[in-house]
């Protein structure tokens, strides 16, 4: 709703508000994932993770923050100036305007707009800029590798990422993610489009550049991506820009694709439960992804860019074109599930076929292991 806060009607105060209660919301909750992080990818490795600073580690973040900014800004002598300053803001800035459409419970969000989702991938789709003007500006080869590397991947995923979008507002009829939730008041799209939802997750995992897709800040391979030459209170821009990312891609998941606020019995029991919903179904999808980073290693840099347009984008556009079959006919919703569970089948089918060795590696091995024997 557009009304105004605490009794405001001011259009621009209003707005202002928000935003200000949306950056405090933003930065103590980047903090609280980072702790999070540390403390399961800790549980996953059988550590303890930080435990030293403030009760059970709780004030680690703190002091982190603390760090970043009394730490020397630092800037490479033949560094772009212009180009090396601006980067982290055009990191930073996209990310922090998703905020505006994100609807945490009947009512409170910034603003409504009726092409919300079309707004969130416009704005999301920016901070590729900064990742090119990152690693353009450091006046460092390995910087700027990772920053193609960024731009590659980013343009790649971008495309399967907006098809499952558009799937799901097919389905909803409406771009308005405060339609697209009302619409899962009784079942979320999560039952319509399963395979929608895996591709949405993969291509989330690589728009945020987390393992498996962390080329563009491969260690092993540019030492640390565009920012490699950032220090201080810079650097941190881009790690808290990483985090944000992460958390609004998990309410997005909890409003697309899981009945956001309404579903279950959100229109009946209240704003209490509304929250309680989007925040145990954004704390779902942020807990998988860290999963994910524990469990599954690398990939490279061919084998990515293959998956996406070589398996996911056609699975999205065929998915695309059944919605809007079943949709143009009027046939029963249930046709979707089943589509969706035969795409999940094919997926993991390509997916092993792409990781099995072929019989003709396995035959060099062999004759290799067997050369000198008796």
């Amino acid at each position: 709703m557009n009304n105004g806060i605490y009794g405001i009607e001011i259009a621009w105060l209003d707005a202002v508000i928000r935003l200000h209660i949306i950056v405090g919301l933003m930065t103590v909750v980047v903090m609280g994932l980072i702790y999070v992080e540390r403390k399961i990818l800790a549980r996953f490795q059988q550590r303890l993770g930080p435990t030293r600073t403030g009760p059970a580690g709780l004030l680690q973040s703190v002091a982190d923050g603390l760090k970043l900014v009394g730490k020397e800004d630092l800037r490479p002598r033949n560094a772009d100036p212009w180009t090396f300053e601006l980067a982290p803001y055009m990191v930073f800035i996209p990310v922090f305007l998703g905020f505006v459409i994100v609807p945490f419970a009947f009512g409170m969000q910034v603003r409504i707009l009726e092409l919300g989702l079309i707004y969130f991938v416009a704005t999301s789709s920016l901070g590729i800029i900064g990742w090119v003007m990152a690693g353009w500006g450091s006046d460092n080869r390995y910087a700027m590798i990772g920053g193609m590397r960024a731009a590659a991947q980013g343009i790649s995923y971008e495309l399967p990422l907006v098809l499952s979008l558009i799937s799901v507002a097919m389905v909803s009829q409406s771009f308005n993610l405060n339609d697209i939730v009302l619409s899962q008041s009784t079942y979320p799209n999560l039952l319509w489009q399963p395979l929608v939802l895996v591709i949405f997750i993969i291509a989330g995992l690589a728009e945020l550049n987390r393992t498996p897709f962390d080329i563009p800040v491969g260690e092993s391979e540019v030492v640390g991506g565009p920012f490699v030459e950032y220090s201080g209170i810079r650097w941190s821009f881009f790690f808290l820009a990483e985090y944000a990312a992460l958390f609004i891609m998990g309410l997005i998941f909890a409003a697309v694709f899981m009945g956001g606020w309404a579903w279950p019995l959100g229109e009946e029991l209240g704003r209490g439960w509304q929250i309680l919903l989007v925040t145990v179904k954004t704390s779902l999808f942020i807990f998988l992804i860290f999963w994910i980073r524990a469990s599954v290693p690398r990939l490279r840099i061919d084998q990515l860019m293959a998956f996406s347009w070589k398996i996911l984008l056609p699975l999205t556009f065929v998915q695309v074109l059944i919605n809007g079959a079943v949709l143009v006919y009027d046939a029963p919703l249930w046709i979707l599930t089943i589509t969706g569970l035969v795409g999940i089948v094919v997926l993991v089918r390509l997916i092993e076929r792409a990781v099995r060795p072929s019989p003709a590696v396995n035959s060099e091995v062999v004759s290799v292991g067997n050369e000198g024997a008796p």
